[in-house]
């Protein structure tokens, strides 16, 4: 396996992080042909972390010989000198690299229509298999070529950028969590984490449709849902855009501290208070163009993504016959989803087994 260090040549540093770097390469005996290599620290939290991802990358293979499901393909993993070493396909900026270094201009609705459409295609292969991704947010979005053109903006005196090609491929499965494996209390990022994670009663496969929902309204409107970092001004927030949180939900949760007989304990009039309702608006006062079939159809697409309950929240094997996505199924994409299964039946073929 070290053959992948004497054989290639780093070309530069793709990204940092706590568990470590991605470095660019340049495999020596095919000219051109560039891989990403995600090097591990040598410590035993990310070590482990690593070793769960590349099970995870591993069996995703095993099930997606050809893939089809545009999930980062993995190439090869080594350990060196106890740092582990995942070496993949080299791919693009991320969508929120893409989208900050273009001055958060949102992408166009079709654009958002299409990364959602594969976004939704490759978490659902990961849920008929049984497996929660729990960290999905832009930056575990990227583009396969980040190519794009540029038209100056006289008005705002700056070059803006529009994407040339939006084929995504998802990465990140440290945190991919099978049905029967120990199920942390707290997962996924912040600004894309479900009210049954904050509110901890339980999660699975629909804390990811939640963060997607919040992910397709981020590109857009080219902002963050969710800005905030304390759990009881998210769910004030949540209750501003969406309306108030389930008195059921609300008397299961774990976290009785945020509410006073089954209702949100927030004050409107405190500092935050002011900063919840200066921030946020309701979901609907969003969209752009309300006279259009389109963009309303994408909110009702989100309005289902973002239900507070998991269990009405809409699943993905049911999103491709939603009118906002159909147009894009019945064209090609995703021909192997098969729209004509029942809903309720039970999952087969699980990568876990």
């Amino acid at each position: 396996m070290v053959f992948i260090l004497l054989s290639d040549e780093v070309v530069g540093t793709l990204g940092e992080g706590t568990f470590g770097k991605v470095a660019e390469c340049k495999d020596l005996h095919a000219p051109g042909n560039r891989v990403a290599l995600k090097i591990i620290k040598n410590v035993e939290k990310y070590r482990e972390a690593a070793k769960l991802e590349i099970n995870v990358l591993e069996k995703l293979k095993e099930k997606d010989h050809e893939n089809k499901y545009l999930c980062v393909k993995m190439y090869d993993w080594f350990d060196f000198h106890g740092h582990m070493c995942i070496c993949f396909e080299m791919l693009g900026l991320s969508v929120f690299d893409f989208l900050k270094e273009n001055h958060y201009i949102p992408y166009t609705l079709e654009q958002v229509r299409h990364i959602a459409y594969q976004l939704c295609y490759s978490v659902n292969f990961l849920h008929e298999n049984q497996l929660t991704h729990t960290d999905l947010k832009p930056e575990n979005i990227l583009f396969v070529d980040s190519e794009f053109t540029s038209v100056y903006n006289p008005k705002k005196r700056r070059d803006e950028k529009t994407i040339k090609n939006t084929e995504i491929r998802l990465i990140d499965f440290g945190s991919a969590t099978f049905d029967h494996e120990h199920h942390s209390t707290i997962v996924s990022t912040r600004h894309y984490r479900a009210p049954e994670v904050i509110l901890e009663l339980g999660w699975s496969q629909p804390c990811d449709v939640w963060s997607i929902g919040t992910i397709m309204f981020e590109l857009y409107t080219g902002f963050t849902l969710f800005q905030t970092h304390d759990n009881k001004e998210h769910l004030a927030m949540m209750e501003r855009i969406l309306g108030s949180i389930p008195y059921r939900l609300a008397k299961k949760s774990k976290k009785q501290k945020y509410f006073h007989h089954g209702r949100l304990d927030w004050d409107p009039k405190s500092k935050a208070g002011r900063y919840v309702r200066d921030e946020t608006k309701p979901l609907s006062r969003y969209i752009k163009e309300p006279d259009n079939h389109d963009h309303t159809q994408l909110f009702d697409v989100i309005s289902k993504m973002l239900e507070y309950d998991p269990r009405s929240r809409i699943q993905l094997k049911q999103i491709f016959r939603h009118p906002f996505f159909l147009r894009l199924y019945e064209a090609d994409l995703v021909k192997s989803v098969d729209l004509s299964k029942n809903e309720d039946r039970s999952r087969s073929h699980s990568l876990s087994r």
